[in-house]
């Protein structure tokens, strides 16, 4: 008997982790938040630059209004209390402006700094007086720059209305902001790196005990652990007791299921025996014929669903998991004595487990290969893979057995499968194996199919569950 060992280590799935999907939540809602609060914190502080710009120009404009009210003042002397030497510079965004509104030549005074040019209007602009009986605003100024510009008419009754502008250089205000800005910036970007990382290190020290207890999960899946062990944090341990509790319910259940399952074997086992009994008594009768052809198939049926009801229980047990190269290999040996002349070769991988109890890997196994040593010429080969599609969960173990006998066709492969049907009264059996590996595996949540094998014969592949 030849055993190979494949030792090819599989790689394992990965998925997204709960640690992820918080920290990308985390960061989204974290730059979601500075961003607005930078947008809120920017348009504050460009409304109060604004305002204390606009003070500095009402100041400008209550003291024009004030030289305005009393003409009497010398030429030379009127408009000298500003105080501002740019109201001097020709073109320097600083500019006031006097225009009287009830003449028809509309007179206009104005700082050395416009020299020859108008301040454009806010009333026509359409721009509202406001409570303080004042127009403010941005215009375009002669050269084109940005001006802020506020602008208050005066009625003097007798002595004339007068239309009274100031304007200034609005880059200052622009500068203010965008100075702020990039300050801002700066400071909100600090502080996102920080909340970041501040959110990492919570993510993955706030989720390590979650992260123990589904690894612990996984090893009482896997048959590693029978419990959750160690020391969670508060809020974490009601958690871990409950699931103990809940493996511990499970166990008890299935005890008690497997309990109920052998007395009703018991039960109904002796009755058949007393019946078989009488009538074996009495065999020349058709009538005991009859009772003892019956009852062999309710004994044939009885054990047949009592094995499936002692499968289903096992299968709720958590944590049974089974070495699948010493089973076949076991196997092997044991058919290479039953079968002689028929040499069995096994190729099983070293990692392979199933996710199931032994005795039924050996009668589901044990089936397939006795089958095919009846039927083989002179060969035999079994092959055990592994195979992970997706998760630990989606793992399967395929078992592959092929023999060099005289093979079957799709229709007769399609016959025997089902429950008690042969091809061929001379070899020995009932005709059961097949349909009881096809009934363990489908309650395993595995199949069986059937083929045309590589060396000549049959074909027999068996997907199973893996750990």
């Amino acid at each position: 008997m030849h055993t190979p060992q494949n030792q090819k280590a599989l790689p394992k799935s990965r998925t997204s982790s709960l640690a992820t999907r918080l920290f990308v939540s985390a960061t989204i809602w974290v730059v979601v938040i500075l961003l607005i609060t930078g947008i809120v914190l920017s348009s504050v502080y460009r409304s109060a630059t604004e305002r204390a710009f606009d003070r500095r120009l009402n100041l400008y404009l209550r003291t024009l209004i004030a030289e305005v009210a009393t003409p009497d003042e010398p030429a030379d002397h009127q408009f000298q209390s500003l105080g501002e030497p740019l109201f001097d510079l020709p073109l320097s965004g600083w500019y006031w402006q006097i225009t009287r509104e009830d003449t028809e030549k509309h007179e206009v005074r104005a700082s050395r700094s416009l020299w020859d040019k108008k301040l454009p209007k806010l009333e026509d602009k359409g721009i509202a007086l406001t409570a303080a009986g004042v127009r403010q605003g941005y215009v375009d100024g002669p050269e084109g720059q940005d001006l802020r510009l506020v602008e208050r008419p005066v009625d003097l009754g007798a002595d004339g209305k007068f239309l009274v502008t100031v304007a200034g250089d609005a880059t200052e205000i622009f500068e203010e902001t965008r100075t702020f800005d990039y300050y801002l910036f700066g400071t909100f970007a600090a502080l996102t790196i920080g909340l970041l990382l501040t959110t990492i290190f919570q993510v993955l020290f706030g989720l390590a005990p979650l992260k123990r207890i589904s690894d612990a999960i996984a090893d009482i899946r896997s048959g590693r652990a029978e419990r959750l062990e160690g020391n969670f944090p508060v809020e974490i341990a009601p958690l871990a007791r409950e699931t103990n509790a809940l493996i511990d319910a499970n166990r008890e259940i299935v005890e008690r299921s497997r309990t109920h399952v052998g007395n009703l074997a018991h039960a109904i086992k002796t009755p058949l025996s007393v019946i078989v009994n009488e009538a074996s008594a009495r065999r020349p009768d058709p009538f005991a014929a009859k009772i003892l052809e019956q009852a062999e198939v309710m004994r044939n049926q009885v054990t047949h669903h009592l094995e499936r009801a002692r499968i289903a229980a096992r299968q709720t047990i958590v944590g049974t998991v089974t070495d699948v190269a010493p089973v076949i290999e076991a196997l092997g040996r044991t058919m290479e004595k039953i079968h002689r002349g028929v040499d069995i070769e096994i190729a099983a991988a070293a990692q392979a487990k199933f996710r199931g109890e032994r005795q039924d890997l050996e009668e589901m196994a044990g089936n397939l290969v006795d089958n095919a040593c009846k039927w083989a010429r002179s060969r035999v080969v079994v092959e055990v893979t592994m195979r992970e599609a997706g998760g630990p969960d989606d793992a399967s173990l395929r078992i592959v057995v092929d023999d060099d006998g005289p093979g079957l066709s799709p229709d007769e492969r399609a016959q025997v499968a089902r429950r008690g049907q042969r091809l061929d009264e001379s070899k020995p059996g009932s005709g059961l194996g097949l349909s009881i590996v096809i009934d363990l595996a489908a309650l395993y949540g595995g199949n069986l199919t059937l083929g045309a094998a590589p060396i000549g014969g049959l074909r027999a592949e068996l997907v199973l569950p893996a750990a």
